[in-house]
């Protein structure tokens, strides 16, 4: 299906309100809302819409960007670095710490 077709089909089937910021279009604005495909693939689409919904150009490149960035940081990350912030424990010590705690208030009595 061409883009034009899908875009047309979009705009039969949805109402013509961006779905991430709310904006609603109309005359020559209706040009600012384009069709975002949910799943990214641009050959995916079903004559009931399911793939897409309608964004604003705005909308639509922040969409895309989150995605290219997620992507990147996914390929800078180190195999370590992923390892080490899943298996992150702040509350491993802290028995010990208060242990200490207590230790340090019962000196404290005594005195």
């Amino acid at each position: 299906m061409k883009k034009e077709d899908y875009r047309n089909q979009a705009l039969k089937i949805f109402p013509w309100v961006c779905a991430k910021c709310g904006r609603e279009f109309s005359g020559k604005k209706l040009r600012e809302l384009t069709v975002h495909h949910r799943d990214h693939n641009h050959s995916n689409n079903p004559l009931d819409g399911s793939n897409w919904e309608l964004l604003c150009i705005y909308c639509h490149d922040n969409e895309h960007s989150r995605l290219l960035e997620a992507e990147w940081q996914n390929t800078q990350e180190s195999d370590n670095e992923r390892k080490s912030a899943a298996i992150n424990t702040p509350f491993a010590d802290l028995m010990k710490l208060l242990r200490v705690s207590d230790q340090q208030k019962g000196k404290d009595e005594l005195e």
